[in-house]
């Protein structure tokens, strides 16, 4: 069963920077699509990057060029930097993990395994 914890988030004044991490566990030497996702009050839950070895890196449109997201396999762990930080970037921020070669796709619910989130929130 893969675990993941996510780390890093907290509160920042708009043009900030944070890290945030995944540490992951359980893997079971399958290929992974590894992504970023958050959700705001009150709306859905929103894909923001994701990466596989297969085919590199996604990013939704209103983070491109700011947010970064990467990955150390050795240490199981996932990242995402995130630059230039706006209010609208405020929401809980989780890791996800699904059994596949590519992120071809990365819809919230073609994801199985979850983390339990960690809060960004930017003030201007």
């Amino acid at each position: 069963q893969v675990q993941l914890v996510e780390s890093g988030g907290g509160s920042v004044q708009a043009g900030g920077s944070l890290r945030l991490s995944c540490a992951a566990s359980g893997y079971t030497g399958r290929a992974y699509c590894m992504g970023w996702f958050r959700q705001a009050p009150g709306k859905q839950r929103e894909g923001v990057a994701a990466i596989s070895s297969y085919d590199g890196t996604h990013y939704t449109d209103s983070v491109k060029g700011r947010f970064t997201i990467s990955k150390d396999n050795a240490k199981n762990t996932l990242y995402l930097q995130m630059n230039s930080l706006k209010p609208e970037d405020t929401a809980m921020y989780y890791c996800a993990a699904r059994p596949a070669l590519s992120c071809d796709s990365w819809y919230t619910t073609q994801f199985p395994y979850w983390g339990r989130g960690t809060q960004v929130t930017v003030s201007s």
